[in-house]
């Protein structure tokens, strides 16, 4: 079972329009309504592909109740703390080209006893599952090495870790050592305080969170597929071009792909790179299904050190 904690977690809803034009009134062609959050995205995505999972999430208001409601069908399990605050609500603009706005609220602001049951019930599940996937950032009241306790925490009861989220947060989980990080390209820009515009500077930072205790580490890179740097060995892959509808969700669905296919080795990077690119056809923040899924279509390479990058975060 693939555990996923989502401690910020949302319902999104995704307009799309011609052309998003400031200033004045913009009408949208079609709207659509989905759960949201990244660790809810990577759990929609593993259970329409069969893999076990549950999803750990905050939930307060009538939007954590219908939050919980829209994952029913999905078939995805949902246990649920209760907070006092509601749930956020997240906005998602997507143009005809594809360009994609998002206006994310900041969320509730978690107490301390509510805060105390969410680790506690991670580490519960964690005692039953093979990986605890923490996702996203964290909402106020949280602090920042919440994924590095609970990293300490699923280790010890047996669980591997895998963490996907940016800032401080990201950065405090780092000196925690999961087992595998899954930054976007702007994500590790971020953490590793400079540019990184070429695949070997990508790599080269990769390398020295590996030396420092992180296990892996898998870099989405948009357009330019996803590399992925383990202890042993370094493999850059890649889909084939596609009509982006929307990107939001792509990096979690790529993860997902990685932990259904093991997570470990070229066929997991390969596997990952075909969710992402399945991803970014999809109206919305909607999963892929494994009929949407070409890994037949993505090549595995040696990662290519002077591969430029300007511009392939997502």
């Amino acid at each position: 079972m693939i555990v996923t904690v989502t401690p910020n977690p949302s319902l999104d809803r995704t307009a799309r329009l011609v052309e998003l034009r400031r200033g004045e009134v913009n009408r949208a062609e079609a709207v659509r309504l989905d759960p949201g959050g990244k660790g809810v995205n990577v759990a929609r995505a593993l259970a329409a592909a069969g893999t076990p999972t549950v999803a750990l999430l905050p939930a307060g208001g009538l939007v954590g109740d219908r939050l919980a409601d829209l994952l029913a069908p999905e078939g995805v399990p949902v246990v649920a703390v209760p907070i006092a605050g509601t749930t956020r609500s997240n906005i998602t603009l997507v143009e005809a080209d594809g360009t994609t706005t998002k206006i994310n609220e900041p969320g509730p602001e978690i107490s301390p006893a509510e805060l105390a049951t969410l680790e506690r019930r991670a580490v519960e599940l964690a005692a039953r599952g093979e990986w605890l996937v923490c996702c996203g950032s964290l909402p106020a009241g949280v602090p920042d090495d919440f994924y590095a306790r609970l990293t300490k925490l699923a280790r010890d009861a047996g669980a591997k870790v895998a963490v996907d989220s940016s800032g401080a947060p990201l950065a405090a989980a780092v000196a925690g050592g999961p087992d595998l990080l899954k930054p976007n390209l702007d994500e590790l820009v971020e953490l590793a305080g400079r540019p990184l515009p070429l695949l070997g500077d990508v790599v080269a930072i990769c390398r020295e969170l590996v030396d420092g205790g992180v296990g892996s580490v898998l870099v989405s890179l948009g357009a330019r597929g996803a590399v992925l740097v383990e202890p042993t060995e370094t493999r850059h892959a890649l889909g084939p071009l596609v009509a982006v509808r929307s990107t939001v969700g792509a990096g979690d669905a790529a993860l997902a792909g990685f932990l259904h296919a093991g997570g470990t080795g070229p066929r997991a990077l390969r596997t990952a790179v075909a969710y992402g690119t399945a991803a970014v056809t999809q109206e919305g923040s909607r999963m892929p299904t494994p009929e949407d899924v070409h890994p037949d279509q993505v090549r595995v390479l040696d990662a290519d050190p002077t591969l430029t990058l300007s511009g392939a975060a997502a």
